[in-house]
């Protein structure tokens, strides 16, 4: 799955970043558009409530270091990646240092992220439903899909954001997606069970103990499941995919 541009839009995002090295203002703004909702969703995952002024500051830098900026769209996401991430774990490490009241890493990779416009809705897989399933794999996994299906960076691109192997990039979010495809699968399970249920005129979660429904994992919400599924049939974005 492409969550880049096609086609034509990635053409013309390519123009963008020319004409932005050059000073074009209104070129800039095409770029922002097209790149920070991408760019918030995957600061929020990595620092939560602070994703906005990791976001900021890292614009600040993209502005000032951009006329000295070589590579066309791809590699202009990749580059914006690279930079938010690095702000993000320069937080994470003052964070570190002086520890403050906050949520648990694994509670704020599950966050929704803030609602996109749609002319930016970044693919079927990058609704709010879907970036919570995401935000619970393990961290290398989250990111690796984050970066891949969110981003749209092909695996080269990826590889150098996180300072891994595109092999291993592939992998992790090879993994990720089965995982999510578990998910899936054991949500169906049990939606089936509960509709079996209903038809003999029970209630199946009175028929549970409280405490077994309180070990339960949370159903998957029905926009999820579909994006997920889109996902696993097409797979992340293919190498040098436009």
């Amino acid at each position: 799955m492409d969550g880049a541009a096609p086609g034509g839009a990635e053409d013309v995002l390519g123009r963008a970043v020319a004409a932005a090295r050059a000073g074009d203002e209104d070129a800039f703004r095409v770029l922002y558009r097209d790149v920070q909702p991408r760019l918030l969703r995957y600061a929020r995952a990595l620092t939560g409530v602070d994703a906005e002024d990791v976001t900021a500051d890292a614009w600040l830098q993209i502005a000032r270091d951009l006329p000295g900026f070589q590579g066309g769209a791809d590699a202009f996401r990749g580059w914006c990646a690279t930079i938010v991430r690095n702000r993000a774990l320069d937080l994470l490490r003052r964070r570190t240092r002086r520890p403050v009241a906050d949520r648990p890493l694994e509670e704020v990779l599950s966050m929704p992220a803030p609602e996109d416009t749609e002319a930016l809705a970044l693919g079927r897989i990058a609704t709010d439903d879907a970036v919570r399933l995401i935000g619970e794999l393990p961290r290398d996994q989250a990111e690796a899909v984050l970066l891949r299906v969110v981003l749209g960076l092909d695996a080269e691109r990826a590889g150098r954001v996180l300072g891994k192997r595109a092999g291993a990039v592939r992998t992790a979010a090879h993994r990720g997606l089965r995982r999510l495809a578990a998910r899936l699968e054991a949500a169906r399970a049990a939606e089936a069970a509960a509709l079996d249920g209903a038809a003999d005129g029970a209630r199946p979660t009175e028929a549970r103990p409280a405490e077994a429904r309180r070990d339960e994992p949370a159903p998957v919400p029905v926009p999820a499941r579909a994006a997920v599924r889109s996902a696993l049939r097409t797979g992340p974005r293919t190498e040098g995919a436009r």
